[in-house]
C-alpha cells in the first residue's frame, strides 16, 4: 500500500503537523508530491482539502486507523502544489526534511495580523440625517451627534464615497462602540477592507527608458525571439562592469509582462535593493514589489499574498524572491549570479542558480544570469552548450574602464612606508579630494577583523566555548570589548596576556574601522561614510547610508563586500582596494575565483560616469595570476587558468562534492559518526573520499563539528551516497546525539 503524509493548512503554525492517509490503488499513477487531495478529516469525517508532501510505503500507525483519500483536484494544479512539488525535488538533490523545504520555499507563511482599512459612510440621504439629528440632540447623546453632524457637513461626493473610520475615532473622540450603534440603526455603514503593504511604493519618480546600443539590442531581440516562439532556454550575459547588463533585463522584462506573464529579479544581497528597486519602480510602478529579510513578518506576507493574487508582476529580492508565489512565472533573472549568497547557508543547502532552473522548467519560463565575473560553473556550461552565452564587451554610454594601478605593498615596506595608504593611493585621494569628486575604500573584513595576539608568546585570545578567535570591537570611541561572532559570548579586551601574562597584546588585522580612523587622520576635512554589518542594522540601513553618499553628503564611503556590488555612483572617480589579496588566503578551493570576482567587482565601481576612473590595488601578491588578470578585467584569461587547476585536482565544475557535516554535543559520538560515513562513501569506488577531519568551526556553542567529503565527476552518483547515509542515520539507534548536513559544491 502506499501512505501519504498531508498537511491541511500551509503554515508555520501547522507545518509540522501532518496526517497519513492510504491512497487507494486507483489514485497511485496519478498521486504525487505537492498533489491537492479531498480527505475526511476528524471524527465526523468532515471534507476538507489538504497538500500531499510526502509518499511512502511505510504506515505511521494502526493501518486499521488510517483513513482513505477521497478525492484527487484534477481542476489545475495550485501554485502550492508547484512550489511543494519544487520543495520535493529540492528535498532529494540536497538533502534534509521534507518540513524544511517546504520552509525554505514558503518562508513568509506566518501568522501576521492582516492590516485593513475601515470606511464609514451615511446610508440614508441628507434630508433623513437631518431628522436623525435632531432627535439625538434632544436626547443629548452628545457623541453621536458629533458624528452625524460632521457627515452632515460633507459634500455629496464624500457624503457617498465616505470617510476613513480611525479619522472619525481621533478627531470627533468617539468610540467605536458610538459608530457600531449608529450602524444597528441604520444609519451608517461600516466597510472594511484589507491593504497590502508595499515596501516599494514611493522609491522614485518616473523615467525615461534608455535606448540600448547593438550589443544590448542584440541580446534583448535574441532572448525575446526564442520566448515569443515558445522556446525556453538558460541564457549567460556576461558583460564587463557598467556595459548596461540591467538595462538589457529591464527591456526584456518590459516584453514578458506585456505578454501577460511575471518576472522573478534575483539580487544577491540587501544592498543592492536600493538601486535596483528605484530602477525598477521608475520603469514600471506599482506593479513591482520588493521582498527581504528587513522586511517586517507583515510586509513580507503582504507581497507573497500580492504576488499570488495577481497584484504584482515583478518581485525583486534576494533568492528567497525566487519561491515568490506567481501562477504565471515567464523569467527568472539571477543578477550578480556568481554571489556566494545565492547558497543557502542552512539545510537544504540548495543553490538558487540550479533551483530556478528547475523550477522554469517546471512553469514553462525562461532563467537570464548575468556578471561581470561569471562563475566557473555557469561559463564551464555556457562554453559546454548547456547555457547560451552572450557578451557585452564595452560599458555604456560614453564611459570607459578605469586605470588600474597595483601597488606592491612589500615594496612600500621598504621604504618605511606602514600606513594602510600606498603612496600612490595617498595622492589620489588628495586630488579628488581637491576636485570635490568621490571615493571608494574597500575593504573585505568586517569591522575590526583581526584578532588580539601576544607578541611574546604567539597566543591568540579565543572563545572558550567555540574553536575561534575573539574579534575585537569598539565602543564609545575605542576598542574596549572582545566578542565571538559564532555564539557571541563577550570579554574585555585584557591588559596583559592570559597565558603568559606579557603586556606585549595588540590588534592583528585589518577592518572598516581602522580604514577610517586612517581616513580621518590624513585627510583632515573628509566626509566619510562607513557601510559594513555593524553600521546596516534596521530595514533601512544599507539604502539611508548609499542614499547620502549618492545625494553627495560624503566623500569617502568605505565598506566592505556589500559596497561593490552593483551600485553605480557616477561621481565616483578612485576606488581604493586596500587588501586585495586577503582572500587568497583563505582555506578554500575558490579563493583565486572569489579574489578575481572581488577585485574586479570593486574596480567596477569607478569611472561609470562622464569622468574617468583610477583604481588603487594594493597588494603583497601582485604576481597572483587572479589579482594579474583582475586588473586588466579580463576574465577569460583568468578562467583558462583557473579551470586547468581545477580540472587537475577535480574540484567543481569539472568535478562534484559533497560535503557532510557531523555535529554532536559529544565529541567522540561526533567522531565514530563521521569515520563510519566515510566508511559508506568508500564503497562507491567512483568517490574520491576526503577526511574525516574537523570541520573549519571544529567547535561552535559546544557542540563538536566534523566534516567527510566526497569528490565525484557523477553528480547522481554523489546523490545516492547521501540517500545511503540518511538511510543509516535514520534505521542506526547508536549515534541518535549526533546530526548530519549535507551540502552539494559548496560556495562558502
Amino acid at each position: 500500500m502506499l501512505f501519504a503524509d498531508i498537511i491541511i493548512d500551509i503554515s508555520v503554525k501547522n507545518l509540522d503537523r501532518t496526517f497519513q492517509y492510504s491512497v487507494p490503488a486507483e489514485m497511485e499513477k496519478d498521486i504525487h508530491i505537492g498533489s491537492l487531495v479531498q480527505i475526511p478529516f476528524g471524527n465526523g469525517n468532515r471534507p476538507l482539502t489538504g497538500y500531499v508532501i510526502n509518499l511512502s510505503g511505510t504506515p505511521s500507525f494502526d493501518i486499521s486507523k488510517i483513513k482513505s483519500i477521497t478525492g484527487i483536484d484534477r481542476q489545475g494544479i495550485a501554485v502550492e502544489s508547484h512550489l511543494l512539488l519544487l520543495a520535493g525535488w529540492i528535498k532529494e538533490n540536497y538533502g534534509s526534511t521534507m518540513n524544511n523545504a517546504v520552509k525554505a520555499v514558503m518562508p513568509v507563511r506566518k501568522e501576521v495580523r492582516q492590516k485593513v482599512v475601515k470606511t464609514v459612510f451615511p446610508v440614508i440621504d441628507k434630508e433623513q440625517m437631518k431628522k436623525v439629528l435632531e432627535e439625538f440632540e434632544k436626547k443629548h447623546n452628545t457623541a453621536r451627534v458629533r458624528v452625524l453632524q460632521y457627515l452632515s457637513g460633507l459634500d455629496s461626493i464624500l457624503y457617498n464615497k465616505g470617510v476613513d473610520y480611525s479619522f472619525i475615532i481621533k478627531e470627533l473622540k468617539v468610540s467605536g462602540t458610538v459608530l457600531d450603534s449608529l450602524k444597528q440603526k441604520g444609519i451608517i455603514g461600516i466597510e472594511a477592507a484589507r491593504q497590502y503593504r508595499n515596501p516599494a511604493s514611493g522609491k522614485a519618480q518616473p523615467a525615461s527608458q534608455h535606448i540600448l546600443n547593438e550589443g544590448q539590442q542584440y541580446i534583448k531581440d535574441s532572448i525575446l525571439s526564442d520566448f515569443n516562439s515558445g522556446i525556453r532556454k538558460t541564457y549567460l550575459i556576461y558583460g564587463i562592469t557598467g556595459s548596461g547588463k540591467t538595462e538589457v533585463y529591464m527591456s526584456i522584462i518590459d516584453d514578458v509582462v506585456a505578454q501577460g506573464r511575471q518576472v522573478i529579479m534575483l539580487i544577491p544581497e540587501i544592498a543592492l535593493t536600493f538601486q535596483t528597486v528605484n530602477r525598477f519602480y521608475s520603469r514600471f510602478g506599482a506593479r513591482v514589489s520588493v521582498i527581504h529579510s528587513r522586511l517586517s513578518a507583515g510586509e513580507r506576507y503582504d507581497q507573497f499574498v500580492r504576488a499570488k493574487e495577481g497584484s504584482i508582476d515583478i518581485m525583486i529580492g534576494p533568492r528567497s524572491a525566487l519561491f515568490t508565489p506567481f501562477n504565471n512565472l515567464g523569467l527568472i533573472v539571477i543578477d550578480e549570479e556568481h554571489e556566494s549568497s545565492y547558497q543557502s547557508e542552512t539545510p537544504p543547502k540548495y543553490h538558487t542558480r540550479e533551483v530556478a532552473v528547475h523550477r522554469a522548467g517546471m512553469m514553462g519560463a525562461s532563467v537570464i544570469l548575468g556578471s561581470a565575473t561569471p562563475s566557473l560553473e555557469a561559463y564551464y556550461r555556457a562554453c559546454n552548450g548547456e547555457y547560451q552565452l552572450f557578451k557585452l564587451e564595452e560599458r555604456a554610454g560614453s564611459a570607459v574602464l578605469p586605470d588600474v594601478y597595483i601597488t606592491d605593498l612589500r615594496k612600500e615596506f621598504e621604504k618605511k612606508n606602514y600606513s594602510i595608504f600606498s603612496e600612490k593611493l595617498r595622492n589620489l585621494i588628495k586630488e579628488r579630494l581637491a576636485k570635490h569628486e568621490q571615493v571608494i575604500l574597500f575593504i573585505n573584513r568586517r569591522g575590526y577583523a583581526g584578532f588580539i595576539s601576544c607578541r611574546k608568546c604567539g597566543e591568540a585570545i579565543g572563545c572558550p566555548h567555540c574553536s575561534v578567535s575573539l574579534k575585537p570591537h569598539m565602543y564609545k570611541g575605542s576598542v574596549n570589548r572582545l566578542k565571538c561572532h559564532f555564539c557571541g559570548y563577550e570579554i574585555p579586551v585584557p591588559d596583559v596576556c592570559p597565558s603568559c601574562g606579557s603586556k606585549y597584546i595588540g590588534i592583528f588585522g585589518i577592518g572598516t574601522q581602522q580604514v577610517e580612523e586612517a581616513v580621518k587622520k590624513n585627510f583632515t576635512g573628509a566626509r566619510t561614510l562607513r557601510m559594513d554589518a555593524d553600521t546596516t542594522g534596521g530595514k533601512e540601513g544599507h539604502s539611508r547610508i548609499l542614499e547620502r553618499f549618492k545625494n553627495g553628503e560624503a566623500d569617502i564611503l568605505i565598506g566592505t563586500q556589500m559596497i561593490v556590488k552593483g551600485h553605480d555612483f557616477p561621481n565616483v572617480t578612485l576606488v581604493g582596494i586596500i587588501a586585495a589579496d586577503l582572500s587568497l588566503n583563505a582555506n578554500d578551493y575558490r579563493a583565486a575565483e572569489r579574489t578575481y570576482q572581488l577585485i574586479t567587482q570593486a574596480a567596477g565601481r569607478a569611472g561609470r560616469g562622464e569622468k574617468k576612473g583610477e583604481v588603487v590595488l594594493q597588494t603583497y601578491q601582485p604576481e597572483h595570476y587572479s589579482i594579474v588578470h583582475a586588473a586588466r578585467q579580463d576574465y577569460e584569461s583568468f578562467y583558462k587558468q583557473e579551470i586547468v587547476i581545477r580540472q587537475m585536482l577535480q574540484y567543481p565544475p569539472v568535478s562534484n562534492i559533497l560535503g557532510v557535516l557531523v555535529f554532536s554535543e559529544n565529541e567522540e559520538s561526533a567522531s565514530k559518526l563521521a569515520v563510519v560515513i566515510s566508511e559508506i562513501v568508500k564503497q562507491y569506488q567512483t568517490v574520491t573520499v576526503l577526511g574525516p577531519a574537523d570541520a573549519p568551526v571544529a567547535k561552535a556553542k559546544d557542540i563538536y563539528r566534523k566534516m567527510v567529503y566526497g569528490k565525484c565527476p557523477d553528480y547522481s552518483i554523489l546523490r545516492l551516497v547521501k540517500d545511503r547515509i540518511e538511510a543509516f542515520k535514520e534505521q542506526s539507534t547508536e549515534y541518535r546525539d549526533c546530526g548530519i548536513n549535507f551540502e552539494f559544491n559548496f560556495t562558502r
